[in-house]
């Protein structure tokens, strides 16, 4: 299977879309790290999934886990510098839904593998 067909992979992708709000002209350098951070788990979805082995595969994807916490930690700052006057919630609730994905993917990289 294509990487690109996975739901994972497409949601990680939303969920840059959604960090994407952040303003540019940020002082406490959050704004960057965060989207980095979005980019990264995709981006190291598509990477694990081009990997020959699932061993392999399941690294990146552990790699990801790391960086959605990550991400979630960052919002978490966000929300109590009240850096953003929208709800963060709603991009923490899609932080989440990739963790879920992701974790489920990984259980069947196992299974497979």
């Amino acid at each position: 299977m294509d990487y690109k067909e996975l739901d994972i992979w497409v949601q990680a992708r939303k969920l840059v879309k959604s960090v994407y709000v952040f303003p540019k002209d940020e002082q406490y350098g959050l704004t960057s790290q965060i989207r980095r951070c979005a980019i990264s788990v995709s981006s190291n979805i598509a990477e694990g999934c081009g990997r020959r082995t699932s061993a392999d595969t399941i690294r990146f994807l552990h790699i990801n886990k790391g960086s959605l916490y990550e991400l979630e930690t960052q919002l978490i700052l966000v929300n109590d510098l009240e850096f953003l006057e929208s709800d963060i919630n709603i991009i923490l609730k899609e932080v989440e839904r990739v963790k879920k994905l992701l974790s489920g993917f990984i259980n069947y990289q196992r299974k497979i593998g």
